[in-house]
């Protein structure tokens, strides 16, 4: 005789397998969406990743950045100081209303008085967008350019750069300083606006950009982004090395 090894399931152990079954599919609905979670989570930090070494590649590309030499044509309309044949060169991108482009005005005149024989030295304009009266000012110092006194009008915008920063009327005062400077007004009044004038600050912003200047001061020796020196004298060390590398 065959015995029944089937059992019955009692109404309890229905109820019982039911609760498991539902409590099985609950459970894997909540790995699922953990398994997503993790490979969200994963996603996102390889993504992450890959903009940051991507943000590192471009800052570590960036000719500023690491001191690379960047190429630099000297263009006939740029202003130059010194030697314009010597085999050192200085540029400086300069905000006439930046602070900093101020108290670096006196260590460069030192530098080309010292030192002008041997270098250089090409100043570009590089107006910030904060300073209200940056543009106007490199257009003015450009105005008086164009009568043959844009160092002279350089030198006394920033040796009065305290009066003018920030005020309303700076134009006024510009053309106050042009007439001091016995420039012919008319001239300046249409130069200071001229298509010509706001293209050549606009190619001088641009160059730096494209050697990527962010701040200014910004100087580069011999086409290298130099660190802005603490000093006079460790301002002519570092150009008197790349004289004597130039020499070698």
């Amino acid at each position: 005789m065959e015995q029944n090894t089937e059992h019955t399931l009692t109404k309890k152990e229905k109820r019982e397998l039911k609760r498991k079954e539902k409590e099985d599919v609950k459970n894997q609905k909540e790995s699922k969406k953990s398994t997503k979670r993790i490979v969200m989570w994963v996603s996102a930090v390889l993504i992450l990743g890959f903009v940051v070494f991507g943000m590192v590649r471009i800052i570590s590309s960036s000719p500023a950045g690491n001191g690379e030499t960047v190429s630099f044509p000297i263009y006939d309309s740029d202003w130059v100081k010194g030697n314009k044949n010597a085999s050192t060169t200085l540029i400086e991108y300069s905000d006439f209303q930046c602070p900093a482009c101020a108290v670096y005005y006196p260590l460069i005149a030192q530098v080309v008085k010292d030192l002008g024989s041997e270098i250089r030295f090409v100043y570009r304009h590089f107006p910030l967008q904060q300073h209200q009266n940056a543009n106007l000012t490199a257009r003015a110092a450009e105005a008086a350019g164009k009568q043959g006194k844009f160092w002279e009008m350089h030198d006394v915008i920033f040796e009065n750069q305290t009066k003018w920063a920030e005020n309303g009327g700076a134009r006024d005062i510009f053309i106050g300083y042009a007439k001091d400077l016995k420039l012919n007004l008319d001239k300046f009044n249409n130069d200071i606006d001229s298509k010509e004038v706001n293209a050549k600050i606009d190619g001088d912003y641009k160059s730096g950009l494209s050697a990527g200047v962010n701040s200014t001061p910004s100087f580069f020796l011999n086409g290298v982004k130099i660190q802005n020196p603490r000093t006079y004298d460790e301002f002519k060390s570092i150009i008197e090395q790349s004289i004597g590398k130039s020499a070698q």
